[in-house]
C-alpha cells in the first residue's frame, strides 16, 4: 500500500495463468498417461516458441516439414524455436 509505484491489480499474473486455466476442459479428457503426456509436450512446444518470438502455428508446420530431412545434431538444432525463423505461409 505505502509503495505507490507498484500495480494496484494482478491483471498481468492473471494473464500468464490464463492458457491453463482454458485448457483445464481439453486436458479433462487426457484419459490416459500417455495422452496427458503428449497434451504437456504439445502445449511445452508451443510455450517455447511463444517464449523465442515464433508464431506457434508456423513454426509447427516449418519444423513438421524439415523434421524428416534431419539427419545430424545441427540438423536438429536449426529447428530449435531459438534458432529458427520460419516464414508465415501465403
Amino acid at each position: 500500500m505505502e509503495a505507490g509505484f507498484l500495480p494496484i491489480d494482478n491483471n498481468r499474473a492473471e494473464r500468464a495463468i490464463k492458457p491453463f486455466v482454458l485448457g483445464r476442459k481439453a486436458w479433462l479428457f487426457s484419459d490416459t498417461p500417455k495422452g496427458a503426456a503428449a497434451n504437456a509436450q504439445i502445449y511445452s512446444l508451443v510455450a517455447a516458441a511463444k517464449v523465442n518470438g515464433q508464431e506457434p502455428y508456423t513454426w509447427l508446420r516449418h519444423v513438421r516439414a524439415k523434421l524428416p530431412k534431419a539427419q545430424s545434431v545441427e540438423d536438429y538444432g536449426a529447428l530449435l524455436p531459438w534458432n529458427c525463423s520460419p516464414q508465415m505461409p501465403r
